[in-house]
């Protein structure tokens, strides 16, 4: 059998030597024509495979190239080299693919992160990518893990649909139809959709949240993980054009239990990752470290990486309401000296990055949950406090990185969600399933929305949320 190989990570984790064992991968360096260091990217360690001088023959040897991928057999043996218990003594060695070392891009030398991003087919072969991929993966998984132990049912929304869950209307649009002019036309000039794939106008979705609510008056606990998507022409550091969400809604649930499943779920996920992927965050911590000292002194973060993910894992969150917000920003030196971008005049405002940032790493130094925002500021599903000026919503603010979940209790009184929906000009017949739910046993529930990305950026401190995923679409930006 060909594969009979075993992983690079196993390998250095073990203590056996003397055996014979194949590794595979891809030859990161070969250094005075013996020494090849060997990674095939389940950890960023090397393997070194010893290629005993006048053992092989020359024309092998040239074709040891930066990026040449090779499997090699040998013995096991203790190694003599600093920082790795055992190496690898080649006894044969395969080339499986060539590399051209004229023009392999990932030279083994330090790439900006821009140079990386122009080349995102090679870049997860480099130390920080492979890292920021492995951290991304644990915590996909412990995602799953977390709703699956609590008895959530794992629901796939769809991809296109005829609603705009968010009444933002920054949306790529579905079509099959032609794109030269020739398209059916209304007698207004508009595009005549009946005659279209799915007889009306469709785009790809923003939020699974609306579906996800049907699936909760069945299921009770339900989450969604997919990929949505915004036609939003942000060319800034924390936004995609298509990115990941994970959305779970809960019938029975309000505002309370909304950000206490909200605060665990956070937790678990970051102590997951903290657990299973210690040498990544390491290494990402000492990169970021790196990172920091070639800022100014007022723009360094207080905290490193793994402190600012112990600092989340064992805190509480602290809990206020907007209101609360509104007047600790007001009355900060920071807002008094005109420092904020977006000055805070009063309430009412929408809060900004900055403000949130504030709050979590000046003000209260954790991470914070706002709570009861006004209802002119939120979306139309979320549910009408009695007070008549603000809805039962919540946001998560996670330090150098602002918003990080946003939820709320949903609207489930008939009445007050179509009052609503008319203020806001949603056209009612378009979301009829949406408000029969409303008609047959409607109940109490909540439910929030986390950005994938946001939280592989959090995690892994990376600063570019194009870094967080492996090919980033933003505007001008689908090259792979």
């Amino acid at each position: 059998m060909f594969n009979k190989r075993i992983r690079i990570k196993d390998l250095l984790a073990s203590d056996k030597a003397n055996y014979e064992a194949t590794v595979m991968g891809w030859v990161r360096t070969f250094r005075n024509n013996q020494f090849i260091a060997l990674n095939d990217g389940s950890t960023n360690n090397n393997v070194q495979i010893v290629a005993t001088l006048g053992q092989f023959d020359e024309a092998l040897l040239k074709r040891l190239t930066t990026g040449a991928c090779i499997k090699a057999t040998g013995e096991v043996i203790p190694s003599l080299g600093k920082g790795q218990k055992v190496e690898l003594k080649a006894t044969t060695i395969e080339i499986l693919g060539d590399s051209d070392a004229e023009t392999f891009p990932m030279q083994p030398k330090k790439h900006s992160l821009e140079f990386l991003r122009e080349n995102a087919h090679l870049r997860f072969r480099t130390n920080t990518f492979g890292s920021v991929f492995r951290v991304r993966h644990a915590l996909a998984f412990a995602i799953h893990k977390f709703f699956n132990d609590k008895g959530f049912l794992y629901l796939h929304t769809p991809i296109i649909t005829a609603s705009d869950a968010e009444g933002a209307g920054e949306m790529f649009k579905v079509t099959a139809l032609p794109l030269d002019g020739t398209a059916a036309k209304n007698e207004d000039g508009s595009v005549n959709y009946t005659a279209d794939f799915f007889g009306r106008s469709t785009n790809l979705t923003v939020s699974g949240q609306l579906e996800g609510e049907l699936a909760a008056t069945a299921f009770s606990d339900i989450y969604t993980f997919g990929p949505t998507f915004r036609a939003e022409n942000s060319n800034t550091t924390r936004h995609l054009a298509e990115f990941w969400m994970i959305e779970p809604e809960v019938a029975f649930n309000d505002l309370e239990d909304n950000m206490n499943l909200a605060e665990a779920f956070i937790k678990y996920v970051i102590k997951y990752a903290m657990d299973n992927n210690k040498e990544d965050l390491e290494f990402l911590a000492q990169r970021l470290e790196e990172e920091e000292k070639q800022k100014p002194q007022i723009e360094r973060s207080e905290m490193g990486l793994l402190e600012k993910l112990n600092f989340v894992v064992d805190n509480d969150f602290e809990r206020l309401t907007y209101t609360e917000a509104i007047e600790i920003l007001k009355e900060s030196n920071h807002n008094k000296k005109k420092k904020f971008q977006y000055l805070i005049e009063g309430w009412g405002t929408d809060l900004q990055s900055e403000h949130e940032r504030y709050l979590v790493e000046k003000h209260f130094k954790k991470p914070v949950i706002l709570t009861d925002y006004p209802k002119e500021i939120k979306s139309f599903y979320m549910r009408q406090n009695d007070d008549g000026k603000t809805v039962a919503a919540m946001d998560i603010l996670a330090p150098g990185i602002g918003e990080i979940v946003g939820g709320s209790q949903r609207e489930e009184r008939m009445d007050k969600l179509t009052q609503r929906m008319e203020e806001m000009h949603i056209p009612a017949e378009e979301l009829w399933w949406y408000l029969e739910t409303r008609k047959f046993g409607t109940c109490p529930h909540a439910g929030f929305g986390l950005g994938f990305e946001r939280l592989v950026q959090f995690v892994t401190g990376m600063g570019n949320i194009r870094d967080v995923i492996p090919f980033p679409r933003y505007p001008k930006s689908a090259e792979f």
